[in-house]
């Protein structure tokens, strides 16, 4: 019969990986077999750089714990070693880094995740890191809204000169 502060303590951490799931506005799951303590860490720094927390898990407390949180598709990518990344803030952020760092690291394959509370696949996150980052989109959206008004202003200086010399 199992420990009763083991069963404790692994019911903490099931109720502690629940709620980053919650919070998160994305999270990555990652199978890093094959990456050694040199790759790992760097690639700790990275995420830990951009404000991302990222854990090895078991995969039953994991499962677990998106049980409670009703994310039950999440178990499909929980097998074999597991690491989970938490990003609060930016839901782009995590899958960008992993997935830039599996592209110069083959050992690192990228499972799965949630993103803002639904359940997407290794491919879907792949997409998501392809997107331009928040800064990125702004400045598109500014080029396109400025566009017309500069064109505008391009065709009424154009009348001016032609009115000027014309005069």
């Amino acid at each position: 019969m199992a420990n009763a502060k083991i069963i404790e303590a692994k019911q903490q951490e099931v109720t502690e990986i629940a709620t980053k799931l919650r919070e998160s506005a994305s999270t990555v799951v990652a199978d890093y077999r094959g990456l050694n303590v040199a790759q790992v860490t760097e690639l700790r720094k990275q995420l830990r750089e951009a404000g991302i927390e990222f854990q090895v898990l078991k995969n039953s407390l994991v499962s677990r714990a998106a049980a409670s949180v009703e994310l039950s598709d999440l178990d499909a990518v929980l097998t074999g070693p597991t690491a989970v990344a938490f990003s609060k803030t930016d839901a782009v952020a995590a899958a960008k880094i992993l997935n830039d760092f599996s592209k110069k690291n083959d050992a690192l394959k990228l499972k799965g995740g949630v993103v803002e509370g639904r359940y997407v696949d290794a491919a879907q996150v792949k997409a998501l890191a392809d997107l331009p980052s928040r800064e990125g989109l702004l400045s598109m959206l500014l080029s396109v809204l400025q566009a017309p008004i500069r064109n505008f202003a391009l065709a009424v200086k154009a009348v001016a000169e032609k009115n000027e010399a014309s005069a």
